[in-house]
């Protein structure tokens, strides 16, 4: 379980670690497109824009269909859940790390004030 999620969170944020790919989920979300369509939008070749696609695939961000000639691309079945729920978790561990940092903070401002007050 705990090395599918790995694996499953490594192939899902390398995708979308790339610009080009995180553009063409954009333009997926509103209309299928085939592998051309997408290449002339992004300005690639066919070839790289094959390669970014196989990513997004390799990930389950995206599926593919080949009828004839034309392979369409459409966004995957699969969501983000575990993804985001990752981050939630890491996003939570920061703001308890920043709340303890707050403290400190509070904690030597009150100090200084006092030590101010006590010179007087």
């Amino acid at each position: 379980m705990v090395q599918y999620l790995t694996t499953r969170l490594d192939a899902t944020f390398a995708a979308l670690s790339d610009a080009t790919r995180r553009g063409v989920l954009e333009q997926l979300g509103t209309a299928e497109a085939s592998i051309t369509e997408l290449a002339e939008k992004f300005h690639m070749t066919l070839t790289g824009m094959k390669k970014h696609v196989g990513v997004l695939e390799q990930a389950g961000l995206v599926t593919t269909e080949k009828v004839g000639r034309v392979r369409t691309c459409r966004l995957g079945l699969r969501d983000l859940a575990e993804e985001a729920a990752w981050i939630e978790g890491r996003r939570r561990i920061w703001n308890l790390r920043f709340d303890a940092l707050d403290e400190v903070v509070e904690a030597l401002k009150r100090k200084e004030i006092k030590d101010g007050q006590e010179s007087e």
